[in-house]
């Protein structure tokens, strides 16, 4: 991939105009909103959802009528869609190999186990796909009686269908024609996409499942490199908070410790990739709910250039701020799912136009080491937070060569805002309006959201293009430039109401937006962001850490840098003295696999 020009055009399509932004005095000063749980959270979501002055009031107190007097938006335009393509550098050479089809993807010594890990079984004879689905099927069904025991994070399991890939794949070991690294490997997709032969309900009581049965472009990317899809995922319902509180369904508890949440809206990614049920899980972010997830369950989540990875033929519920990637246990699965969903569709109008994922390159270590700092923001995060980034950051410095540059950001508090606003808006399109049969929040949440007016969501769209301006400037200024932050402010989110606020869910705005402080940023301008673990603090309740993660922002089609960066971070997490730590709840599945009786010639024996 080559750099922009001093004119932001050379080497990208749609790169915006290299322009720095206003400077404006930073403040975050929000309008305080009410917790409301239980009772009084249903009665109010009725009374809102029917009334149009309710709405509108509550519209102007999330402050989306505060873009109106921002008078330096005049001198932008619209922009109502940020994916920014990279050409490919005539001087690269790019490999025609099917992403995956090696072992070339370095490994770092982990507790979890990795796909590279059940591969080398699978062809040792010591482990078969078939024993592996046999070891799961009863951990994960919820069609059984008592349920599995991590059930509650398996919207659907298809027994037949698992069955079926897993004894596909073992016949292929069997006669030494594996498909790749990912042939026979487990794993699961979160209820956002489409899958052949299951239901999807966007973690609702809806039912949005296509006609035609189709399967989304990145899900066929993993069945046809082998992988085993084992069931779908629990979500926040319709995506619309970071918590994945799910009365629908059922709430999957923090692995670390049940008194918190695992984060959404990838909930059940990322719950079953850190109990060890797979090693790797399809998620979708579009406001952090890949990487809040993956930071709060203590593993790795990748948000991809808006527009690389096709979910075709699937409708996304957020067009211009929604993006799909995987959620993975080590670095070296989070760039092989990567690298595999993200292969161009050529159906797809901004896919097709990307360069095919190469596979991973030998460490580069000539490319520039410069990690943008914008203290103001960062500084707003808790101290335990603060000190597991300052550790971070400290290493990066004195130990991998890595130079800091001061940066600002302007609007950060009022983008926010935007971006909630333009989210919002494109989820109640997508339902158009229809509150029947959600939970109370998103009873409230669509309501007030499709109440935005054209002007109001168009002064966004001129913010969104004067953020994107502004980071153009900041990389043309700074190549190479990775924007570092935590993930959230926050050290996980405690379930403060115990069991009561998962009978009917939670409203508490103010926690949802501290949640989006730092995230918000890579899904409204487009860029690639991906978030690592960093360490672990003492929790508020319960037995077990909170895991805390920090994040690196990078320009756009930058994946293979921040994958660089990431797998910088976990040899420094591995080797530190605590090193990285597994859950409570872990299962060894590898370990369970070998003590049944398929794990040498894949015979199905089961009594489910």
């Amino acid at each position: 991939m080559t750099s922009p020009s001093s004119n932001g055009e050379y080497g990208f399509y749609n790169f915006p105009e290299p322009k720095k932004g206003p400077e404006v005095p930073y403040s975050n000063i929000r309008k305080s909103n009410p917790v409301v749980r239980g009772f009084p959270l249903s009665a109010t979501a009725s009374f809102v959802s029917s009334l149009g002055f309710a709405q509108n009031f509550l519209w102007s107190n999330a402050g989306f009528n505060g873009l109106r007097g921002i008078k330096l938006l005049d001198d932008y335009e619209p922009r109502y869609d940020p994916t920014v393509i990279p050409i490919a550098d005539s001087s690269t050479k790019l490999t025609t190999t099917e992403p995956g089809a090696s072992t070339d993807t370095p490994e770092i010594a982990s507790k979890f186990h990795s796909a590279a890990e059940y591969h080398g079984l699978y062809k040792s004879g010591k482990l078969t796909p078939t024993s592996v689905v046999e070891t799961l099927l009863p951990l994960i069904r919820r069609d059984i009686s008592p349920a599995g025991a991590h059930s509650v994070a398996f919207l659907q399991t298809k027994v037949d269908l698992v069955r079926k890939a897993a004894a596909e794949s073992t016949a292929r070991y069997k006669a030494g024609t594996p498909l790749g690294v990912l042939d026979g490997v487990p794993v699961a997709i979160k209820d956002e996409v489409d899958l052949g032969g299951y239901n999807k309900t966007l973690g609702s009581l809806k039912d949005f499942t296509r006609a035609d049965g189709a399967t989304s472009w990145c899900v066929r990317k993993w069945q046809e490199a082998g992988a085993v899809i084992v069931g779908k995922l629990s979500m926040h319902e319709l995506g619309l908070d970071t918590t994945n509180n799910n009365p629908n369904y059922g709430t999957p508890l923090n692995p670390f410790n049940s008194h918190y949440y695992t984060g959404g809206s990838s909930g059940g990614s990322g719950y079953a990739v850190s109990t060890g049920l797979v090693p790797l899980a399809l998620g979708a972010d579009g406001g952090g709910s890949i990487r809040i997830p993956a930071t709060y369950c203590g593993v790795y989540g990748l948000k991809p250039s808006h527009g690389r990875v096709s979910d075709s033929p699937t409708h996304g519920i957020a067009a211009s701020t929604g993006v799909l990637g995987p959620i993975a246990a080590t670095m070296a699965d989070l760039s092989l799912a990567y690298r595999i969903m993200a292969t161009p569709d050529p159906s797809s109008s901004s896919s097709s136009r990307f360069p095919p994922p190469q596979p991973f390159p030998t460490r580069n270590t000539t490319r520039p080491k410069v990690l943008g700092i914008c203290h103001v923001w960062v500084e707003r995060a808790d101290p335990a937070v603060k000190a597991a980034y300052d550790a971070a950051l400290a290493h990066y410095t004195s130990k991998l060569g890595y130079t800091t540059v001061d940066i600002s950001i302007p609007f950060l508090s009022e983008g926010q805002t935007a971006h909630a606003m333009t989210i919002l808006s494109e989820i109640s399109t997508f339902t158009q309006g229809d509150v029947r049969g959600l939970t109370a929040p998103n009873k409230m949440l669509i309501s007030v959201g499709a109440r935005t007016p054209a002007t109001d969501f168009l002064q966004a769209q001129k913010l969104r293009n004067c953020l994107m301006q502004h980071f153009a400037h900041l990389l043309v200024t700074h190549p190479g430039l990775i924007v570092l932050t935590p993930v959230t402010p926050n050290a996980g989110w405690h379930i403060a109401g115990g069991a009561a606020d998962l009978a009917v869910g939670v409203s508490d705005a103010n926690m949802s937006l501290r949640s989006m402080e730092y995230v918000w940023l890579a899904n409204f301008i487009g860029c690639p962001c991906l978030s690592v673990p960093a360490g672990y603090v003492e929790p508020l309740e319960g037995e077990g850490p909170v895991p805390v993660g920090i994040m690196g922002m990078a320009i756009w089609g930058a994946e293979d840098e921040l994958l660089e960066w990431g797998r910088e971070s976990e040899e420094w997490l591995e080797g530190t003295e605590r090193g990285r730590l597994r859950p409570g709840s872990w299962v060894d599945v590898v370990e369970l696999a070998k003590g049944r009786p398929e794990s040498k010639n894949g015979a199905v024996r089961s009594n489910l």
